[in-house]
């Protein structure tokens, strides 16, 4: 990565950080009351909103450097898509911010862009010249548009996690306590990504295997984290390395598979750390800040994002990728892993505005619908990238 945007992503990274720490002071610090004895906001609350838009503007900043320097739209790997994600969830947020002042918003928000980004950063960052399918304005078209939509979408699931922290009740053994619980335990597993890859680079940890792809070709793959998922029919080049527990199928990329498995295995540690320490679940122990949050104006919050995400990201993530199919590839739909998720994640949308709108799902069902789109956004972004191979995989 070109030394002057990734300094300006590194500064927006920290301003995130900076947002993070006075939004939770706001949240759960005194707060500010007129001549009256109304509350009517924190002044920590809109020093975090001013950090939040610097730091939105040196990602902005970043972006545009990074345009210049690739000389296309940086949206064409996986650490720039990943980046740009992140970039646009802040962007969702600051206009929802300006209309809601939620203070609690930005206190879970900023920490998922900074996960976002983060997660961004292990992946090779080299700006890299475009394949010849990619080598059209249908790229920035497409792509950026949808990652706009998913950000706008991902605010949904901010306000509806915040929801479900704020009004389950956690002394009781539930369900819903119980999948609350995993839902923080996944977004551990993305800490435990990041944390688990750089522990290997600083390593320089490295295991060459031959292996035979879905086509019957022979090639090499070079896995950097020891190898519990090998590839198909592999055969370990690297001595002293780690010898495989389980071989994949050619249709998957075991590798990435591999770095997922390590994922979610040091996410259990963490987490199972973190639980040890405050000896309650993590949303009870979230709980007692959320005390002072109106629920109804956090629902409303949760569905506004959803209604603006929804037609953006259909936009994109539909209507121009299939344009742009037709165009690159004679075909409007194919079929490929990535449209299938992206037809699920429009068909889920649909089906909650649907029963928003007509079956009056609001309060928890409707935060319970928006948690579980942003975990079929993750998947696509996780698993369909990085473990199934298809026309789309930015791994």
């Amino acid at each position: 990565m070109g030394s002057i945007n990734g300094s300006l992503l590194l500064v927006a990274f920290f301003m995130y950080l900076l947002a993070t720490i006075l939004f939770a002071v706001a949240v759960m610090g005194r707060k500010w009351r007129n001549k009256e004895g109304e509350v009517t906001g924190s002044r920590w609350g809109k020093i975090g909103f001013a950090a939040a838009i610097i730091g939105f503007l040196f990602s902005v900043g970043y972006f545009i450097a990074r345009w210049i320097e690739a000389g296309h739209a940086p949206v064409s790997n996986m650490f720039e898509y990943t980046t740009f994600l992140g970039i646009a969830l802040s962007f969702a947020f600051l206009i929802l911010y300006a209309i809601y002042k939620t203070d609690v918003l930005g206190m879970f928000t900023m920490p998922v862009v900074m996960l976002i980004i983060a997660y961004a950063s292990v992946f090779p960052t080299e700006v890299a010249p475009l394949i010849p399918a990619l080598q059209s304005n249908w790229l920035k078209i497409h792509v950026t548009t949808t990652a706009l939509g998913q950000g706008i979408l991902s605010i949904g699931f901010a306000a509806g996690l915040i929801y479900l922290i704020r009004t389950l009740d956690f002394t009781k053994r539930s369900g819903k306590v119980f999948w609350l619980e995993f839902i923080m335990y996944s977004l551990i597993s993305l800490v435990g990504f990041i944390v688990v890859r750089y522990l290997f680079k600083l390593l320089d940890y490295e295991a060459v295997f031959q292996y035979v792809d879905k086509e019957g070709q022979e090639g090499e793959m070079v896995y950097h984290l020891p190898a519990l998922l090998g590839p198909h029919q592999g055969e370990l080049l690297t001595s002293g390395a780690m010898e495989p527990l389980l071989n994949l199928p050619a249709w998957m990329r075991s590798d990435d598979a591999n770095t997922v498995i390590w994922s979610l295995v040091m996410g259990l540690v963490l987490y199972f750390i973190i639980r040890l320490i405050g000896r309650k679940p993590i949303g009870g122990m979230l709980q007692p800040a959320l005390k002072g949050i109106n629920p109804d104006t956090i629902d409303e919050v949760s569905y506004r994002a959803i209604a603006i995400g929804f037609p953006v990201f259909t936009l994109g993530g539909l209507i121009f990728a299939m344009i742009w199919a037709q165009i690159a590839w004679t075909r409007f739909w194919g079929w490929d892993p990535k449209e299938v998720w992206a037809l699920v994640t429009f068909l889920f949308y649909a089906a909650y505005l649907h029963l928003r709108l007509s079956r009056g799902w609001h309060g928890e069902p409707s935060a319970w619908l928006c948690v579980i789109g942003f975990a079929i956004i993750m998947f696509n972004l996780v698993f369909v990238n990085l473990v199934i191979a298809g026309l789309h995989s930015y791994a």
